[in-house]
């Protein structure tokens, strides 16, 4: 398998000359993409990708990427390049997505594997280093997912990061950071940052509850008591529902077949309701207790989380219900700026042209159907016109056929058109 991208520790066009480029991928030279991207062979009826620009876009070469092409299927696709670690250096994870199709439920994320991962037999369950990317299924998942591998266990970041859910090309950046901070942005935004230790369940909690604390006996946690002095009206007790007065038995009422009559009843407008001492401050009041903590003795910090040791392989590994989605400008870098640059470079020179494209396709089919709809109702117009035609056609023949009378001979005759009577 040819390596997509050698390690670039040289001045490359648009980088800085610090930037280290581990993986690169624009697809500029046509078919030979091919040459670098595997396709699993894990199953047999994995999607097929295929290179295009999609149907609307802002440059017809440079936005052309690998898409996904047939609905609902796996797909699983993956570029190798030079191994490398991210320890004591900045990891930073770029690509686009572009979901045409009005994508009702699939995936647009990526996965970075480890070296020895066999891309021929890659699938969903091959053990990745980082998962992410965006991820949509109906209107209850529209979010960004952002997962790391520690330990040989996948952990979900705990914030909630919302994705793009229309169909433009959009930039996800997601940048990790030696110091264990990460940042992910979407269109060179920032949407969300914090620490892996605390956006993660990576390692058990620094405090627990101290197992051997408890509440004292006489703490008093209650900040309003009943008013000791306060006491029931002796009126208050009152039905809360009482027969109607102004119901009366009606005459046709027979006891012996319909009973005993009783009235409706009917809510007692003197009812007030359960009756409950007014509240005052508690003296006693100690404040809520908070459980005391602890340090805990199974954590154990490590600053080598961000780490990952033998990154070597970029792959795509996603189910789509409905297929369309274009992925393009990939970048593996240590380099923010060099990363927010070159997506400058790319998304950014052409986000407005492809949305131009976009508008004016839809103005045409606009203007398409409105053209539809008016030569459809003219041509109905016309079929009514027609049908009034026939009718009167049909009315006059019939009232020639009244105006016909029976000969003896059974045939038919014209009637005279001066008056009956002048013929007596």
């Amino acid at each position: 398998m040819q390596v997509a991208v050698v390690l670039f520790a040289v001045l490359l066009a648009g980088f800085s000359a610090d930037a280290a480029i581990y993986f690169k991928e624009q697809f500029l030279d046509g078919d030979a993409w091919s040459s670098r991207w595997l396709e699993s062979k894990h199953k047999s009826d994995y999607g097929e990708w295929k290179l295009t620009s999609g149907k609307f876009f802002g440059d017809a070469e440079k936005d052309k990427g690998l898409q996904t092409s047939q609905d609902a299927r796996f797909y699983a696709i993956s570029s190798r390049f030079e191994p490398f670690s991210n320890e004591g250096k900045t990891l930073v994870i770029q690509f686009t997505v572009k979901h045409e199709q009005k994508i009702d439920c699939g995936g647009g994320y990526v996965k970075v594997f480890p070296a020895d991962m066999d891309q021929a037999e890659m699938h969903g369950d091959s053990q990745y280093y980082i998962m992410f990317g965006p991820d949509i299924c109906g209107y209850s998942t529209k979010k960004v997912h952002v997962i790391f591998n520690y330990k040989g266990k996948n952990h979900l970041i705990k914030k909630e990061i919302k994705c793009k859910d229309d169909e433009m090309t959009h930039l996800y950046t997601l940048i990790l950071r030696p110091d264990q901070t990460y940042e992910v942005k979407i269109d060179n935004e920032k949407v969300e940052s914090g620490s892996l230790e605390e956006d993660w369940d990576f390692l058990p909690a620094k405090q627990i509850k101290d197992p051997e604390a408890k509440k004292p006996e006489d703490w008093d946690d209650r900040a309003k008591i009943d008013d000791p002095e306060d006491s029931k009206p002796e009126d208050w007790d009152r039905s809360e529902n009482i027969p109607d007065p102004d119901a009366k038995k009606p005459e046709d009422w027979d006891e012996e077949m319909d009973g005993e009559w009783e009235p409706p009843m009917i809510p007692n407008p003197e009812y007030k309701g359960e009756w409950k001492p007014k509240q005052i401050d508690n003296p006693n009041y100690k404040g809520v207790w908070v459980h005391p903590e602890i340090d805990n003795p199974e954590h154990t910090p490590d600053s080598s989380i961000y780490k990952f040791d033998n990154i070597g392989v970029l792959g795509l590994d996603l189910w789509q219900v409905k297929t369309g989605t274009i992925f393009d400008n990939f970048l593996i870098t240590d380099d923010v700026q060099a990363a927010e640059e070159f997506g400058t470079e790319t998304w950014g020179a052409t986000k407005e042209p492809e949305r131009k494209m976009k508008d004016k396709q839809e103005e045409d089919e606009r203007k398409q159907r409105d053209e539809e709809k008016s030569k459809k109702d003219e041509d109905e117009g016309e079929d009514e016109e027609d049908e009034g035609e026939d009718e009167e056609e049909e009315e006059d023949e019939e009232d020639t056929a009244d105006e016909l009378i029976p000969t003896e001979e059974g045939e038919e005759e014209e009637l005279p058109t001066k008056d009956v009577k002048d013929e007596l």
